[in-house]
């Protein structure tokens, strides 16, 4: 671990990439917030930040906006393309799986999820 700039001692650079030090928050989990709009304080209580972890890591972001925002946009295309490769190898198995005959007992349940899927898609 090396502090990245030490007027931001939170800030480290870890093998996991920009973390806070001391937890296991990124600033790639921060900016997800940060790009869906919450407010600052919103986002220390979400992550149980401290008041002066939270303003260390917004100036942090403020200050260094262009480099953070390339490597959280880097980190959630490699989510992505992760995350298409285990759909996509799994896709079969995942349709033997939905195909087999629910488990006795278990009727009343797979009804309940079904209700719940239909729900779900009829607000899309």
């Amino acid at each position: 671990m090396t502090t990245v700039a030490h007027e931001y001692p939170t800030v480290i650079r870890t093998e996991r990439g920009l973390s806070i030090a001391g937890t296991r928050i990124t600033l790639y989990d921060v900016m997800d917030y940060v790009t869906a709009g919450w407010p600052p304080q919103l986002i220390r209580d979400r992550l149980d930040l401290t008041d002066q972890q939270m303003t260390d890591v917004m100036s942090y972001i403020d200050l260094h906006r262009a480099a953070v925002e390339t490597e959280y946009y880097t980190i959630l295309q490699t989510a992505q393309e992760i995350h298409q490769y285990w759909e996509e190898r799994n896709r079969e198995r995942l349709a033997q799986i939905a195909a087999q005959p629910p488990k006795p007992g278990q009727e009343a349940i797979r009804e309940k999820l079904q209700a719940w899927k239909a729900k779900i898609d009829s607000t899309r």
